[in-house]
């Protein structure tokens, strides 16, 4: 499987809360800008952070959606500041998880 490209990584998978990361925020990010340079710039900055574990080009209402991990609300306000300041963004509201109750990055081969 790891010839073929199926196994793409193998990681340690460790405990966010136990490292201080204890806030989750789902970020919903909307755009009023499409064009190449604009998503250019916001990959970018969105690659370029490090707290944001998952980013999603969505189909419908909402443009992208991006899961955060840092500390508490005040490292995720100086994280939207960064990122707003590389890229403008139309809209964005930031969820607070309150509980994770499932995560696994098993896949479902049956």
């Amino acid at each position: 499987m790891r010839e073929a490209g199926v196994i793409r990584a193998e990681v340690a998978i460790l405990d966010a809360d136990s490292l201080g990361l204890e806030a989750c925020f789902f970020v919903l990010v909307r755009t009023a800008e499409h064009d190449p340079e604009w998503a250019k710039r916001f990959l970018s900055a969105v690659r370029g952070r490090p707290e944001v574990l998952e980013a999603h080009r969505l189909a419908g209402d909402i443009d992208y959606i991006l899961k955060v991990r840092v500390r508490n609300a005040r490292a995720y306000d100086r994280f939207y500041q960064a990122l707003i300041s590389e890229v403008r963004i139309h809209n964005v509201t930031a969820l607070l998880s309150m509980e994770e109750i499932k995560a696994t990055t098993a896949l479902p081969l049956d």
